[in-house]
């Protein structure tokens, strides 16, 4: 199985809103994540998106991409959002597109921080839609387990 199979039936089974969201792992690599989820689910009541589930699905891919880069270093441990705020800037009217990156290095500290002291942060940009429609700054905490 390929890791965004795998990452996506993680989220799926630990987190039973992402499946009723239509939370999709649309690409992967070390250091970058797509997820995407239709708009029906996720509508509000002006036929946009809904802006809780942009949040989430945001969200979701910031620890997601956290979360496969613990593993690809071949370290397990609890990751949780230590903070997170987000900027709405305009509607979102089909799919909700979100993505997120982080350079090499960054990723490198995180996973090296990790390791040696048991505990790391790493703050992530995630933009949702095209221009983008809103974006989330969010901070990650991961703790050794």
């Amino acid at each position: 199985m390929n890791a965004a199979a795998e990452l996506q039936r993680r989220i799926d089974r630990s987190i039973p809103l992402s499946s009723a969201m239509g939370y999709r792992i649309t690409a992967l690599d070390d250091t970058r994540i797509s997820v995407a989820a239709p708009l029906a689910p996720n509508i509000n009541v002006h036929g946009t998106g809904f802006a809780g589930s942009l949040y989430a699905l945001g969200i979701l891919a910031a620890w997601g991409l956290c979360a496969h880069i613990i593993a690809r270093a071949g370290l397990k441990a609890d990751l949780v959002v230590a903070e997170a705020t987000i900027r709405y800037r305009a509607p979102v009217r089909g799919e909700i597109v979100c993505s997120s990156a982080v350079a090499d290095a960054q990723a490198r500290d995180f996973v090296d921080q990790l390791a040696t002291s048991g505990r790391a942060r790493m703050v992530l940009q995630v933009t949702v839609g095209d221009g983008p429609a809103a974006a989330i700054e969010a901070s990650m905490h991961a703790t050794r387990t």
